[in-house]
Order: structure tokens, then sequence, then C-alpha cells
């Protein structure tokens, strides 16, 4: 586990801010849900999703697909859509 450096006060009703920077850099938005999990005397917040969301347009399904050995969700719309903005990006060069 990597040290952030950020040490936080919890206020008086239990509630800890999270740094806008690690928020930014972790894609976690105002309103977004964390999932909570304890590991002996440690815990650890990470962002929410759904099992079987998918990545792109948020679909939670069983026909979702999992690829990349689980890492990346994708709905059929998902990867259409996916793959779409790849073509257009390998057609301008990435711009």
């Amino acid at each position: 586990m990597k040290s952030t450096g950020i040490v936080r006060k919890i206020d008086a009703l239990g509630r800890v801010v999270l740094p806008k920077e690690l928020r930014r850099t972790l894609n976690i938005a105002d309103g977004d849900p964390v999932e909570i999990f304890v590991d002996g005397d440690q815990i650890i917040l990470k962002k929410y999703q759904a099992n079987m969301e998918c990545a792109v347009t948020g679909e939670v399904s069983n026909e979702n697909i999992s690829v990349l050995d689980g890492k990346l969700i994708l709905s059929q719309k998902g990867i259409i859509d996916l793959l779409s903005q790849l073509q257009e990006k390998m057609k301008t060069g990435g711009e």
C-alpha cells in the first residue's frame, strides 16, 4: 500500500474529507458511492462499482462481458461506443 502523506481529522459526526486532488486522481465525483472495507486495523475506501457494471455506459447486466482479466466490464453498447471512439482516434492520430 502506498502512503499519500495526507492526514485528515475525523469530525464530531465521524466524517472525513477526501482531498480534491485524491478524488480527481481516483475519478471520484461528488455523490459517487464509496465502498468501505476493513483489513485488520486498516480501513480501505474504494469507489463502488456494481458487479458487471459497464465501464462505458454504466449499464449493469449479467450479459456484460469481462475483459483484460476482469479489469474491464463492457456491455454490447459499451463495446460499440468504445470501438467507434478508438477507430476515430486512430484516424486522427490519437488527437
